[in-house]
This record gives structure tokens, C-alpha cells and sequence, in this order.
């Protein structure tokens, strides 16, 4: 099942239950192909993800997280790490400080959507150990994680937070 695009982006919760379900790899290389088909500062892809399916890893990633245990329950947990070095190519300091940073975020979020049309569940982790992390993944320092992504078949639906007003949240300058 693949949704239509505004229904993915209503139907995207955080969910922290995940079944012992095997994930099909064509549901795999899809959210894997939709975050590389993410827009990065000058198309460099100043980012590296890195695939964690076996046991061990997952639940490695779960002590670095400090103990969120879903994270061990899911069937892959993508690491989003930005690479300073791939954006400092181009541009700088500004690379390294936020391009790479954003870059390995938006690449997260094509792939949060990439799997909730797929009909998968997902949470975006940002409380981590990056330390942790890295020795989890056995990752060099020159890599700086800033999102862990569990995903599975759903354990359970969670009970749904209302959003803020538009109204509210956009400021308009005219």
C-alpha cells in the first residue's frame, strides 16, 4: 500500500511499539531511495546513514539512547550522521556548522515519510549519547549523528496530539 502525499504526511505519528514483523526489503530500498532523493546544500549529500537490522546493533542503539527500549524492538534503525567534511568542500565553516546538519535532517525526514507510505511505523530519535552512537555503529568522530530512525510494522497507534493553529504558528510579513 503507498499513500497519496498529504494523506502520508497526516497519517505520519511518532510510534514507540513495533511487532517482531519482518519489513520487506523492496520497503527498505524504497525509504533508503527517498532519502537519498533528498535535497542537500549544493547537492552535495553532506550526510552518511548507516543501516543497523542485526540484534546487537539495535540494541546497542538503545543503551546510546539511554535506554529508549523500541529501538531494540524495531526491525532497522537508520543513523543519520551529518558529514562536516562533505559540506565544508563548498562551503566552509557554514558547511560544517549547519549545511551538513541540515542535510542528514531532511534526508530523516524523506525517509519518516518514505516509510509511513509504506505503511511502516517510525519515531525520530534525537536523545542519544553521540559517543554512544558512534561506538554503537563503530563509526570515526569526524561523523556527527543527529537522528536515529527505528522502524517496523506498528505495535500499536498512538493516541493522537493536537497541532497548533495555523493561525498561531505562521507569522505573517507582508
Amino acid at each position: 500500500m503507498i499513500m497519496e502525499f498529504f494523506d502520508t504526511l497526516r497519517a505520519r505519528h511518532s510510534i514507540r511499539a513495533f511487532t517482531a514483523q519482518a519489513i520487506e526489503s523492496a520497503d527498505i530500498d524504497a525509504i533508503l531511495d527517498a532519502a537519498n532523493a533528498a535535497p542537500s546544500a549544493g547537492n552535495l549529500q553532506g550526510y552518511e546513514i548507516f543501516a543497523v537490522t542485526n540484534r546487537a546493533g539495535l540494541s546497542a542503539l538503545c543503551r546510546a539512547s539511554w535506554d529508549q527500549e523500541f529501538i531494540a524492538q524495531a526491525q532497522i534503525a537508520l543513523v543519520f550522521c551529518a558529514n562536516p567534511a562533505r559540506s565544508a568542500i563548498k562551503y566552509g565553516e557554514r558547511g560544517v556548522n549547519l549545511y551538513c546538519i541540515q542535510d542528514a535532517t531532511i534526508a530523516c525526514a524523506h525517509a519518516q515519510l518514505a516509510a509511513t507510505a509504506r505503511g511502516l511505523a517510525t519515531v525520530w530519535v534525537g536523545a542519544f549519547s553521540e559517543d554512544a552512537v558512534r561506538a554503537a555503529i563503530q563509526i570515526e568522530n569526524d561523523l556527527l549523528p543527529v537522528a536515529i530512525l527505528p522502524i517496523g510494522h506498528p505495535g500499536k497507534q498512538p493516541k493522537i496530539r493536537p497541532r497548533r493553529e495555523l493561525n498561531d504558528l505562521v507569522k505573517w510579513i507582508r
